[in-house]
């Protein structure tokens, strides 16, 4: 699996921290930056970059990483195809996937630690969508949303 991960300044440590625990995890990795600590850099631009290799699919799910994750998710949430949410528990991280079909995790590193985060992760990218039933009807109306 590969997976696009992208922060600004505030997810800064937490992003490279991940990075390096992916790669280690066997996953492909797509560090789409910043590469180096830059206190005036824009979480917009970096939750894009990862949104739009989701959806090039270049990418099969993408991690974005700010300050409290809020900003990041609604800069994702801007492109279409994409379904990020910001996720502080590990519920939520699988469930998003499981039943909304979710393919972008919003991290907050001022919220999380490295030890959750990891955990959070870990069940984003072990789920998958049941694509059947009220879930795959549900999905279906979200899409038509986008149209």
């Amino acid at each position: 699996m590969k997976i696009a991960i992208g922060s600004d300044h505030g997810g800064f440590e937490l992003k490279n921290f991940l990075v390096d625990w992916l790669k280690k995890q066997n996953y492909e990795v797509l560090d789409l930056g910043n590469h180096v600590y830059d206190r005036e850099d824009d979480y917009p631009d970096f939750a894009n970059a990862v949104a739009v290799e989701v959806t090039k699919g270049n990418a099969d799910r993408g991690i974005a990483i700010c300050g409290s994750g809020v900003g990041a998710c609604v800069a994702a949430n801007k492109t279409k195809g994409i379904r990020a949410c910001v996720c502080h528990d590990t519920y939520s991280a699988h469930q998003g996937v499981e039943h909304d079909n979710m393919n972008v995790l919003c991290l907050g590193a001022r919220i999380v630690g490295d030890e959750l985060a990891k955990e959070l992760v870990k069940a984003f990218l072990n789920a998958n969508f049941i694509a059947e039933g009220r879930f795959k009807r549900r999905f279906d109306k979200v899409i038509a949303l986008e149209k």
